[in-house]
């Protein structure tokens, strides 16, 4: 997942055959809404990794416990 410019420059470098790459604007608050948001790449990645038998990512965060 390449997000914003920058990440997309650094990913002429990726050997495009062995990996699956989604782009997208960066999520930040200023560019989020010029295409981050409904780019779906949770679900892309997880619909490309079950396609090959490998197990879907659960993407919801890992919240901490709250103290007593």
């Amino acid at each position: 997942m390449l997000w914003g410019s920058h990440a997309q420059k650094k990913g002429a470098i990726i050997d495009k055959q062995r990996h699956h790459v989604l782009k997208a604007p960066h999520p930040s608050p200023l560019s989020a809404h010029r295409g981050f948001f409904g780019c779906n790449h949770f679900v892309l990645a997880n619909q490309w990794l079950e396609q090959r038998g490998e197990t879907p990512i659960d993407w919801m965060p890992v919240l901490p416990a709250e103290s007593e």
